[in-house]
């Protein structure tokens, strides 16, 4: 399979509200994490890091432009590759454990990384059968109702059990925007890794449909407006009342 170089691993594509969106689109969709840049007056946010596979700080400049946090949504390899690049981390409590001992197992990756998910590979020495995340203990362990202060903006934690055990999502109240991890978006959910939980992912459903939301950036696939987000959750909360 062809070899893509670290230059042209990432694509960057900068949206409104002083939002960017990092990608890797040499992996399929469906596993291909956003990651999420907000620019804040004193500090910047990053929302997820992505597999990993190439760094984030060596190829995408953005991201070392002010001083950052980078917070995991949770803790799928598809979404914490890069964390041990920043000094400064944050995830929530229930998954602190995973995101400082990362496995093949705990973190996803086995059985789902194989060369298989990939469009074309990263560069060498990239071999899907060695891929690992690599430690990166948190510097700041976040629960529900926490606030990251970025000194313009301020975005409250939401913690949405369900996907996992430590999942958030991050709501600005002032703009609208939340960024709803794998909790939700606007494609296939994922109800059924090993630590998920039906009684959780319902109860965070129906928590965050009393969001007045704007604009939806997700942990996959592309982003959504209030109304389709509104629109998604009453359709899933529907489909789970008539099973």
């Amino acid at each position: 399979m062809l070899r893509i170089s670290p230059d042209k691993w990432y694509a960057v594509e900068r949206r409104g509200d002083d939002v960017t969106a990092i990608s890797e689109p040499y992996i399929q969709e469906f596993y291909r994490c956003n990651i999420w840049h907000v620019r804040g007056r004193d500090r910047d946010m990053l929302v997820d890091s992505g597999m990993g596979v190439v760094s984030l700080r060596e190829w995408v400049p953005l991201v070392t432009e002010k001083p950052l946090i980078a917070v995991a949504s949770h803790t799928h390899f598809d979404h914490i590759g890069c964390h041990h690049e920043f000094e400064c981390r944050a995830v929530h409590e229930a998954e602190a454990d995973l995101l400082a001992h990362p496995t093949r197992a705990n973190t996803l990756a086995e059985p789902y990384v194989t060369d298989d998910i990939f469009d074309a590979l990263p560069p060498e020495p990239y071999c899907s059968t060695c891929y690992a995340v690599k430690a990166a203990p948190a510097t700041r362990i976040l629960r529900d109702g926490d606030h990251i202060d970025l000194s313009d903006r301020v975005f409250e934690v939401i913690h949405t059990p369900g996907h996992s055990p430590g999942g958030i999502a991050l709501w600005e109240e002032k703009t609208g925007i939340l960024f709803s991890g794998d909790i939700l978006y606007d494609g296939p959910l994922i109800e059924d890794t090993y630590h998920a939980d039906a009684g959780d992912y319902l109860r965070s459903m129906q928590r965050l449909l009393s969001l007045p939301v704007r604009l939806v950036h997700g942990g996959h696939f592309p982003s959504f407006s209030g109304e389709r987000y509104r629109a998604l959750i009453r359709d899933w909360l529907d489909e789970k009342q008539r099973a």
